[in-house]
């Protein structure tokens, strides 16, 4: 059955709209995205075998162009439409830090961060620069490294810190391993940056570990 035959308490967009984006399934939340079915499926029906085929909605939504578009119902151009809705998302986080205090916002904080580096498959070493008002400058991913480590020189970081003006930053990277537990490593590379940036005044407010729909807070555990 088509699903404008459905009754339409039950039709995902119409439900959306009466009970808000909350109350739907991951399922009928990617049939909307989807608009279209298949011959024989509905468009509902085509989300919950994708679903399955992917093993949950983050590995489909992270999934390379060339393994999406090889999937029943999708292409390139439904592949262009998911990373503009994905860029979409992360601007806008990134607009709500910028219009507020970062330190008032711990959990957006967070959750920018997540967003923009938990899919990497290796390990990325980023900054959140923010001015003397703690409001958001940018997110610069600035050292890449292996499955394991990332090489991070705090020279480097100064001299960014520096070009952007920033009076303080929250430093974050991902564990592409999902287990967001900071190391040694990351402790030590963390003091040396507290030290060198604050040879120029420039205060490091967190270190956050970005895992598998997890992240770790330097300064929550007492660290900074």
């Amino acid at each position: 059955m088509a699903i404008r035959d459905w009754p339409e308490a039950e039709r995902p967009r119409e439900k959306l709209l009466q009970q808000g984006v909350a109350a739907l399934s991951d399922a009928e939340l990617l049939a909307i995205f989807l608009r279209t079915g298949t011959r024989g499926k509905s468009a509902v029906d085509l989300a919950r075998e994708l679903l399955q085929e992917y093993g949950g909605l983050r590995p489909l939504l992270t999934a390379s162009q060339q393994r999406f578009c090889r999937s029943d119902g999708l292409g390139n151009a439904k592949f262009a439409q998911l990373q503009a809705v994905l860029e979409m998302s992360r601007r806008h986080m990134i607009e709500q830090l910028q219009r507020g205090d970062a330190l008032t916002s711990p959990e957006l904080t967070r959750r920018f961060l997540q967003a923009s580096l938990r899919d990497y498959q290796h390990e990325v070493f980023a900054i959140l620069l923010l001015d003397n008002q703690h409001q958001v400058i940018k997110l610069v991913p600035l050292f890449r490294g292996t499955l394991d480590s990332a090489a991070v020189y705090p020279r480097e970081v100064v001299k960014l810190a520096l070009e952007q003006q920033a009076a303080a930053v929250i430093l974050a990277h991902n564990h592409p391993s999902g287990v967001a537990e900071p190391s040694r490593s990351d402790r030590a590379i963390t003091e040396r940056l507290q030290q060198a940036l604050g040879l120029m005044d420039i205060r490091v407010l967190d270190h956050i570990v970005i895992g598998d729909g997890e992240a770790v807070s330097f300064a929550e555990r007492g660290w900074l």
